[in-house]
């Protein structure tokens, strides 16, 4: 870069020097020519990693997480599921989800200049900035008044001088405090941290600002003074949380409990649905049990309601389990089992506003079981037209079978070739990980009812993808 290139505009977020030529490419590259400009920087050696962080930084540095931590934001929620999903493909595929999710970038930094005016991420106010000693505490009380301005210097503070698992412990607390954006704040809790892992924390600062601001979008007035539906699971649930038993995760694996929690979520109240889990934990059943029956309820509205609000059931409860195995406080693990249950309760009354469901259920599944096909393109090929033949295909299938991975590439190679939306990379990452977090008794059954917001092989493909394959001269 020139020195006049490398100026950065007063005001304007300063990034780690190592990664701002590579940011400034894939902004200043236009849409129509930069998936050959970065595939002409991959042959000179620009590495998957740096090109990873870039990407993600061109997002929290251009799209404001604002008014909701979703639509154009996704630019950014859906980073590291592309990652996942690169890393988790057949070789000859692996660059596709990241050339989309590059051109997805360019479409929703457009989006944000059209809606907020070009923002862009600013610098730190350094004045402001408290102690390394105090901006643990400076942030929580900050988070906890809602107070948008200091929890900006606090993360900051926290960013240099805590460790990552310190600043973590408290961003998945406060990434499931509220029920605002669907689900979108504990999933980019859960995505920031993974993406981090992989680009390295020394670009954490720019992405735990965004974080921070993300956590605190609201509607209305303060939230801290006043009790909107939206935090009330969360104040009810510290309430009754320390009545779980000390030893909660020395329970039993219980498949009569899972079902049971399956049943309750079907119509109790957000405060129900998590009393339910206190009391299946203080009766001695583990927490594997209750994954198993927040997983399976999440696949089974998804079934019911094959549709934008379901589907982030599914994913706010892959992000959520992700916080649950990754925390090491002991009550943030406790909470996240009852949080996540009062919000699939809150999901399947959001989806009333959007039409009947369907009168199945996930055991449905079970009875309704084809005959195993005699291949997986077969399974793709009905849910084009013949979704619920597909699902009982796939029951068929994954019954049979010992070794799922054929079936969960082609699932992954159809997202590649025929998705066109982040939420096809958000949804069939999470639930394909999640399928070996899912008891064996249940896990066949998760992976069929999550079926119906696949891609089928019958739809058309993504024009990126002979454009991807032409820039790398595949």
């Amino acid at each position: 870069m020139s020195a006049a290139e490398a100026k950065v505009a007063p005001g304007a977020i300063e990034l780690n020097s190592e990664i701002a030529p590579v940011v400034r490419l894939i902004e200043e590259t236009p849409r129509d020519r930069l998936l050959e400009v970065v595939a002409e920087r991959l042959r000179q050696g620009l590495s998957y990693r740096e090109l990873l962080a870039g990407l993600l930084l061109a997002g929290v540095k251009n799209v404001e997480p604002r008014p909701s931590v979703g639509h154009k934001f996704h630019t950014v929620l859906v980073v590291n599921s592309a990652h996942l999903a690169s890393i988790s493909s057949p070789p000859e595929h692996r660059w596709l989800p990241i050339f989309w999710a590059l051109d997805y970038f360019k479409s929703a930094a457009a989006r944000d200049v059209a809606e907020r005016g070009d923002w862009s991420m600013s610098r730190v106010d350094e004045s402001a900035l408290p102690t390394p000693l105090q901006s643990p505490q400076a942030f929580a009380t900050a988070m906890d008044n809602w107070d948008e301005a200091a929890a900006d210097t606090a993360i900051v503070g926290m960013a240099r001088h805590a460790g990552a698992m310190g600043v973590y412990e408290q961003l998945f607390h406060y990434g499931m405090r509220d029920f605002r954006s669907i689900g979108h704040k504990a999933i980019y809790v859960a995505n920031s941290w993974r993406t981090l892992q992989c680009i390295g924390w020394q670009h954490a600062e720019p992405v735990l600002r965004s974080l921070a601001y993300a956590l605190l979008m609201h509607e209305g007035g303060n939230p801290s003074q006043r009790d909107a539906e939206a935090d009330r699971p969360y104040r009810q649930n510290l309430e009754i949380v320390d009545s779980i038993r000390r030893d909660w995760r020395a329970g039993r694996v219980d498949g009569v409990a899972t079902r049971d929690l399956v049943a309750t979520l079907r119509t109790a109240s957000s405060q129900e649905a998590s009393q339910h889990v206190v009391d299946l934990l203080n009766s001695g059943v583990g927490p594997q049990s209750v994954w198993d029956g927040l997983l399976v309820s999440a696949g089974e509205l998804l079934m019911q309601q094959p549709a934008i609000v379901p589907l982030h059931a599914v994913t706010t409860t892959n992000a959520l389990h992700f916080a649950y195995q990754t925390s090491g406080n002991d009550q943030t693990r406790r909470l996240v089992l009852l949080q996540n249950a009062a919000f699939l309760a809150k999901f399947r009354e959001a989806t009333h506003g959007r039409g009947q469901l369907k009168d199945v259920w996930i055991d449905d599944l079970q009875t309704a079981t084809a005959p195993a096909p005699q291949n997986v393109a077969e399974i793709f090929s009905d849910l084009s037209s013949k979704p619920e033949d597909a699902a009982a295909s796939m029951v068929g299938y994954l019954n049979e079978t010992e070794d799922p991975r054929a079936l969960m590439d082609a699932a992954r190679v159809l997202i590649f070739l025929k998705g066109n939306n982040a939420h096809d990379y958000k949804f069939s990452s999470a639930v394909l990980e999640d399928y070996y977090h899912v008891s064996p008794e249940f896990r066949n059954l998760y992976l069929a009812s999550n079926v119906f917001m696949l891609r089928g092989s019958q739809g058309p493909d993504n024009e990126l993808v002979q454009r991807t394959r032409e820039a790398l001269g595949a």
